[in-house]
């Protein structure tokens, strides 16, 4: 029973199915939002949302019983029991907020494909190096911070007037968010070579280190997928193996039989 259990859960067509629930759960949250959609409809809405959520929940309580404590050595699988328990939770008193991250299960759809959970892992893989690239940014911030706070302040205290207000201006600077109309033009009627400090800090900041973010995703993605094909690759190559060797193995008795059966007719 449990093996055909198992059997199933693993399936390509077990998969499609969990991931057409999960589309339909999207659908059915978004409806949520509509006021006309509930007004004439909210029974079958809700109804439907039950439904992918108790398809979810058999789901899990399926892995479970099959792979007990293993289930929880999977992160994916983690992430899944994480998500279903989320919405499991009661919509009463101060826990009604977290009712809201039901639409947390259409993340679901990660875990159930291969692409994307690639996308995930390179993701992650690319962390460690993100944060001494944030750290780098931070610094560069402070710094910068500092020194608008110092130059700008008594001119522009909505914008430079403390770090928190400085580092939130040169942010949006970074963004290139109204950066030239908005905030530096402004700053330069006042402060004629004040484009001598924002320059600079947009060239490093917007050009330079969130660049070098992109190229470290980028090449935490391309590692991801060089190794997926390395694995298709020595999948694909021990199963030609197996193939050749139950050939041999075939020919091999063939031949057995071929010379049993010449030392039969000689006798």
């Amino acid at each position: 029973m449990l093996n055909k259990l198992r059997t199933l859960l693993e399936s390509e067509r077990f998969g499609l199915f969990i991931t057409a629930v999960i589309l339909l759960n999207a659908v059915t949250l978004g409806l949520e939002t509509s006021k006309e959609v509930m007004a004439r409809f909210s029974g079958v809405v809700l109804l439907m949302d039950k439904l992918c959520l108790a398809v979810f929940v058999a789901e899990i309580l399926a892995k479970l019983s099959v792979y007990r404590l293993k289930f929880f050595r999977s992160g994916w699988n983690l992430f899944d029991f994480v998500i279903v328990s989320i919405a499991l939770i009661p919509a009463a008193q101060g826990l009604s907020v977290l009712r809201a991250l039901r639409i947390l299960r259409v993340l679901r759809v990660i875990s159930v494909a291969p692409r994307l959970r690639r996308v995930v892992e390179g993701f992650i893989t690319a962390l460690p190096g993100m944060a001494s690239v944030f750290l780098l940014m931070a610094i560069i911030f402070y710094i910068a911070s500092v020194i608008s706070t110092k130059l700008f302040a008594s001119s522009f205290p909505e914008w430079f007037g403390t770090l928190g207000k400085s580092a939130y201006s040169l942010f949006q600077i970074m963004t290139l968010e109204s950066w030239s109309m908005g905030i530096v033009r402004p700053v330069m009627e006042v402060y004629a070579h004040a484009w001598l400090f924002f320059v600079p800090f947009i060239m490093v900041t917007t050009f330079a280190v969130v660049n070098l973010l992109v190229g470290l995703i980028v090449n935490s993605m391309q590692d991801a997928h060089a190794e997926d094909e390395h694995e298709r690759t020595d999948a694909y190559r021990d199963e030609v193996l197996a193939r050749l060797e139950a050939i041999e193995q075939r020919l091999a008795a063939q031949n057995g039989q071929g010379t049993d059966a010449s030392e039969t007719t000689k006798k």
